[in-house]
């Protein structure tokens, strides 16, 4: 089978791919780091100036109403300029749970978080600790307890939001401690955390993927650039090699993101199976990707100054958020039934 975007999606990653070189800079990444880990400039851009926050929201709930492809591609170029934003915890944990498992009131929320006029976070229980992704500058937390799911609004008496350090400062997590704040269960909670993992598991494949095609491609550059012993260092076979094994790595990751985000689409059998294989092989190449970056940049590539810590960093926090590859590989397996057969 043979993939291609169609016009309208080829236009929506031109346009993102634009957008977030021109206004996601390692200057701002860093000023947020500094701060509380969001760009705020640039979600007001995002939100408003691009208009595309929405692209997997229906038109009714104040979104463009399109579909997971189309939220992939946004996803994949912010993770290439590893862009401070809220965009895994708003619009891809979040506003997926209240849409498919929120009363008509609660989803009355939506249009605020495709507009930008309010974020969210998806607390995830863990070890008996609800973490948030962003949850120190979130509006709303759909929070995810078993089998249960509950809308806490920050402002609610009695609730608790500490921010806590973590490795990426671009994608920073907060403790909630819920307490006696009241809380608003959603209507179906099961369709809210299916919705949320799976949407979620997708952006951050696609944040994977973008970052891992930043990290080959900036490489290529400065192989292209750096001369030793009288050579630029991409004429060296070792080298050249190190570089193909980088692109064969990023080249499967895409097919797997857009499998999984087609199949989502499509409402295909298969979407469970290839979400699982895209969160892990992209991670993976991720994480391969920022290693070699650092590797091959020598020297530089260890300093603050340069970009490729951000992107070690992002690719930690996408290995780990949500299940880890092995995690992953290990429901591909069940799916297939090959844990029954071992």
């Amino acid at each position: 089978m043979h993939f291609a975007f169609t016009d309208e999606q080829a236009m929506i990653a031109e346009t993102a791919k634009a957008f977030f070189a021109e206004n996601a800079t390692s200057e701002r990444t860093r000023a947020a780091m500094a701060a509380d880990g969001i760009d705020r400039a640039l979600w007001q851009a995002f939100t408003g100036e691009l208009g595309l926050a929405g692209v997997a929201l229906p038109e009714g709930h104040g979104g463009v109403g399109l579909g997971m492809v189309e939220f992939a591609i946004l996803a994949e170029q912010a993770g290439s300029q590893v862009a401070a934003l809220p965009l895994l915890a708003s619009l891809g944990l979040a506003a997926p749970a209240i849409l498919a498992g929120g009363t008509d009131t609660q989803k009355n929320w939506l249009p605020m978080l495709a507009a930008g006029e309010a974020s969210a976070s998806f607390a995830i229980l863990d070890n008996g600790t609800l973490i948030a992704p962003h949850g120190a500058v979130a509006d709303i937390f759909v929070v995810s307890t078993g089998d249960s799911a509950a809308i806490v609004r920050r402002d609610t008496p009695g609730l608790t939001v500490t921010p806590l350090m973590s490795m990426d400062q671009t994608r920073p997590y907060a403790r909630i401690d819920i307490g006696d704040a009241l809380i608003e269960p959603l209507a179906d909670p099961r369709a809210a955390i299916s919705a949320a993992l799976s949407t979620g598991w997708l952006a951050i494949a696609a944040d994977a993927l973008g970052g891992a095609q930043a990290c080959l491609d900036r490489t290529v550059a400065y192989a292209l650039e750096r001369v030793q012993f009288g050579r630029t260092i991409g004429s060296f076979q070792a080298v050249k090699h190190r570089l193909a094994d980088m692109m064969v790595m990023v080249e499967q990751a895409r097919s797997a993101v857009y499998w999984a985000a087609c199949a989502i689409d499509e409402g295909s059998d298969e979407a469970a199976f290839a979400i699982h294989a895209a969160k892990a092989f992209a991670c993976d190449t991720y994480r391969h990707c920022a290693g070699e970056m650092i590797q091959l940049h020598g020297g530089i590539g260890f300093t603050w100054e340069h970009d490729a810590h951000l992107h070690f960093k992002r690719a930690r926090s996408d290995a780990s958020l949500l299940g880890t590859p092995d995690w992953h590989r290990e429901q591909i397996a069940q799916l297939a039934g090959l844990d029954e057969a071992a």
